[in-house]
């Protein structure tokens, strides 16, 4: 196949990219920054991948590539776990929403459409609770997030109209070496973790090897599309997170860190962590996906060793 990747540079769209490659398929990297990417994906390694310079949210003839690509991945996005001040806000919505808009604007055009779009999208888009379950089916929240991921998805959604199949995945928060759990080591490394906030918010996650596999099958399997959480079937509190972390790496994880520490580092971004949600991949496993790392112990285990 020939795939069209953006965010290839990030935590999950590295990995992707490495499996693409290593089973031989071609690579089209959109990337603002192309020598960023050339350090990543040295031409030495990856004969097979081709970058192309991009603006995210502008029209351009960066947009003519999408023709005769078999597939497209949609990865891009401003990160969240940042301060929210207006500008951010705006950056974090439009990155996502616009980007989107102009990536369907280019599958819409191209004379060789694109067999299949994978959307990211992530599991924001049920807003928070401490009690409540999400499914796929469930109604989306009505926070900030929320409001970025449903916008996102209804950008996403338009590419049915081209024929094209539409597999968006809801993404948990995504556990590698790198990342969110990636800050929470070295206050561990250091004799320093425990649990966040309360401890009692949920903690969907999962393991980015199985992520990449799930869009890999997105790719794949012309019988799948719709929306699935891209999620590990047993998510956590934060404190099981934490105790667990600790035991993998053989430190204690009993000193809490206060909110208003992260209040202070990311403020309305801090609501990623202190807040949570209970999702459950349910269409994920119709479709019979074989998670790598369906335990969070097994997950952490191969992370941190």
């Amino acid at each position: 196949m020939k795939i069209a990747i953006t965010g290839a540079t990030g935590l999950v769209g590295n990995r992707l990219v490495e499996k693409l490659n290593q089973e031989g398929h071609q690579i089209l990297v959109f990337t603002r920054n192309p020598n960023k990417a050339q350090k990543i994906f040295p031409a030495s390694l990856y004969s097979n991948l081709e970058i192309v310079q991009y603006t995210p949210q502008e029209s351009g003839e960066w947009q003519k590539s999408v023709s005769g690509c078999d597939g497209v991945v949609n990865l891009a996005g401003e990160p969240i776990a940042e301060r929210w001040s207006p500008q951010q806000k705006t950056a974090i919505m439009e990155s996502r929403q616009i980007g989107t808009r102009k990536l369907v604007e280019a599958i819409a055009m191209a004379e060789s459409k694109p067999k299949v779009f994978v959307s990211g999208s992530a599991v924001g888009y049920y807003g928070t609770s401490e009690t409540n379950v999400f499914r796929e089916n469930s109604k989306p929240g009505n926070d900030f997030l929320a409001q970025v991921c449903q916008n996102w998805e209804a950008e996403a959604q338009k590419v049915t109209d081209s024929g094209v199949r539409l597999v968006i995945l809801r993404i948990g928060i995504v556990l590698a070496n790198g990342g969110a759990l990636g800050k929470m080591l070295g206050p561990f490394k250091m004799f320093a973790g425990g649990p966040i906030g309360s401890g009692k918010q949920w903690f969907s996650w999962i393991h980015r090897d199985d992520l990449v596999n799930l869009i890999y099958r997105g790719l794949q399997d012309y019988n799948i599309s719709g929306v699935y959480n891209a999620t590990a079937p047993h998510p956590v509190r934060m404190e099981t997170l934490c105790k667990t972390l600790g035991n993998v790496m053989n430190r204690p994880s009993w000193l809490p860190v206060p909110d208003f520490v992260l209040e202070i580092l990311l403020g309305d971004g801090a609501v990623v962590v202190l807040e949570g949600q209970q999702v459950l991949p349910e269409n994920t496993k119709g479709i019979g996906f074989d998670y790598q790392y369906a335990e969070l112990h097994t997950a952490l285990e191969d992370i941190v060793n």
